[in-house]
């Protein structure tokens, strides 16, 4: 089985693939000093819900966004699941598709992950819209090849932002409003915001089209992506797992043993 990490900057997700299929899938908030024995003990816990044994894992994919988490995360791999883990990124690491921009060191793990899934599973060219801590547009071609792309502050980002810039401007969750001109200060701080991304996904999202020259989809992924499909007709498709199934096949793409 393969033990999948996607190491964001809010949250740490992890995920065992038995074949295929997510057999047991987590998350936990990011922090760089938990250790290796931490994540192992709540690892151990969690996977008994589900009857799996860190024995049973026998590869693991780490793509991190954070590198100051890296160490850890490798050394859970390495003692607990004894495999010397993949981690996107590496250089003896090959994803399948070409990175056709200056700075490839530049581009986040997680986007070239999404690419990866976004291609085999949608074809292109296509716009993957992340919603994570950062709103990302990013493009790949028909043939795969990341092209680049656009990033901008994330919904929850955004939120957190009036609240602290603002004195009289509650700290809120986000939702979609019942209509777009707010009767009291909360609902017409969630309009601005809901709305106001709404407005953010169709303009870039046309002007990327635009910009490519090119017919393009839309595949949005992050836990955010369902509120906005309803809200705009700029997503052709929603998937969730994107980028552990791009985890997936990257691994499999570079196969190794157990230590």
């Amino acid at each position: 089985m393969l033990l999948a990490i996607d190491a964001g900057n809010t949250n740490t997700t992890f995920a065992v693939f038995d074949g295929e299929e997510i057999v047991g899938e987590w998350r936990a908030g990011t922090n760089t000093a938990r250790t290796a024995d931490e994540y192992a003990v709540w690892l151990s816990s969690l996977m008994q819900l589900v009857n799996l044994k860190f024995a049973n894992v026998d590869t693991a994919i780490i793509a991190t966004v954070v590198p100051q988490g890296l160490f850890n995360l490798r050394t859970l791999c390495r003692r607990y699941f004894n495999c010397e883990p993949l981690v996107v990124g590496d250089p003896d690491v090959d994803i399948g598709i070409r990175i056709l921009i200056e700075k490839e060191r530049d581009v986040g793990a997680d986007r070239l992950v999404n690419a990866v899934a976004a291609h085999h599973a949608y074809g292109g060219p296509a716009i993957i819209l992340d919603f994570g801590t950062a709103t990302t547009f990013d493009v790949i071609d028909e043939n795969g090849n990341y092209h680049g792309g656009v990033i901008a502050p994330g919904i929850n980002l955004s939120l957190e932002a009036l609240h602290m810039a603002a004195a009289k401007l509650p700290r809120i969750a986000v939702e979609r409003p019942t209509r777009v001109i707010g009767n009291d200060t909360q609902s017409a701080m969630l309009s601005g915001v809901y709305y106001g991304y709404v407005g953010l996904i169709e303009g870039l999202v046309a002007r990327i089209k635009q910009d490519f020259g090119k017919p393009m989809k839309v595949v949005a992924t992050g836990g955010l992506a369902a509120m906005f499909d309803d809200g705009t007709d700029e997503i052709d498709m929603i998937d969730r797992d994107l980028t552990m199934k791009g985890l997936l096949m990257i691994a499999r793409r570079n196969p190794r043993t157990m230590n």
